[in-house]
């Protein structure tokens, strides 16, 4: 087997978040379709709130359990996304130039009608929604973020999968030309690659976003067109995917892969089974100082532990 090599604590637990001083956006009128959620939300299980927080942004953005979105700009200058740099910080100046237009998006393997769509293809045929998800990362931090974009069940309805696809592969882009840590950390098996079971896939939660906050995504955030899971671990939700492909069986994913010890193929956010190196009880949500109790499946277990009823709910690593 392939020794892969390691992340160092320091690149994965930071010791502090740069906060912008500036303004958060604002925004009038918005409506999210994760409101609905609301109603049927899990009772018993109300989010922590920190001992030390700093003041909430002022935003009409609030996800359905009254929490505000986090800062625009913290959102966009904290991102994981080796492909630039493991330093948080540095990936938004070192994404600044990578092109994401033109961009095409195909869906294929096991279904009737393969799909080849541009971007500006995919929100003519598919029109955009907002959605209002809290992201968990695996490393213990968190956040509240408007997403705009399309469900992922509508594009793999129009591929119509046959009878004998059970999972779905995402594969992200590949241009160790512009994206140095594809260069730096070569024994990694580029690109990157995701999966879910094609229920999961098919799950109204599950989304791939366009936009952020009202603007396009920008490319620290997985532009143009990222996955967005939101019961599961942020790993799971890659960033410029480039092609969805439907499989019969389980696909391999990178950072499964690299360390299947600690990051499973299922990842669901569950509070009471640790990381191998951290505990995965309580997050700290970006912009704030104190930590608040981790929810099972992040908050959505009324609308997805369905999914896995029968399961070992530890198969996250």
């Amino acid at each position: 087997m392939t020794a892969y090599p390691q992340p160092r604590p320091s690149e994965i637990t930071p010791e502090h978040v740069y906060l912008s001083r500036r303004d958060f956006l604002k925004a009038a009128g918005v409506a999210s379709a994760a409101a609905l959620l609301a109603a049927c939300a899990p009772r018993g299980l109300q989010p922590g709130r920190p001992t030390d927080a700093a003041a909430p942004a002022d935003t009409a953005w609030r996800d359905e359990r009254g929490d505000p979105a986090t800062p625009y700009e913290v959102v966009t200058t904290y991102n994981n996304y080796y492909e630039f740099s493991t330093d948080k910080q540095a990936v938004a100046e070192r994404a600044r130039d990578f092109p994401t237009d033109p961009w095409t998006i195909t869906i294929g393997g096991l279904v009737h009608e393969p799909l080849t769509l541009g971007l500006e293809d995919l929100l003519r045929r598919f029109p955009p929604e907002e959605r209002v998800y809290r992201l968990r990362c695996v490393e213990g931090w968190s956040a509240v973020i408007p997403w705009m974009g399309v469900p992922l069940a509508a594009l793999l309805k129009a591929a119509q999968p046959k009878a004998e696809a059970r999972f779905v592969r995402f594969v992200a882009v590949h241009d160790p030309e512009r994206m140095p840590g594809q260069r730096n950390y070569q024994t990694f098996p580029w690109p990157y690659t995701e999966g879910l079971r094609l229920d999961e896939a098919m799950h109204d939660l599950t989304f791939m976003a366009t936009g952020l906050y009202g603007k396009p995504l920008p490319v620290q955030s997985g532009a143009p067109l990222r996955l967005v899971v939101p019961w599961k671990y942020g790993f799971k939700s890659i960033k410029a995917v480039v092609r969805i492909e439907l499989v019969a069986e389980q696909p391999a994913t990178l950072w499964n892969t690299v360390a299947p010890h600690e990051y499973g193929f299922y990842a669901n956010v569950n509070p009471q089974v640790d990381h191998p190196r951290w505990s995965q009880a309580t997050e700290r949500r970006l912009g704030e100082r104190g930590r608040r109790p981790t929810l099972m499946f992040n908050g959505y277990e009324a609308q997805v532990a369905g999914l896995y009823a029968g399961m070992d709910l530890e198969v996250n690593y």
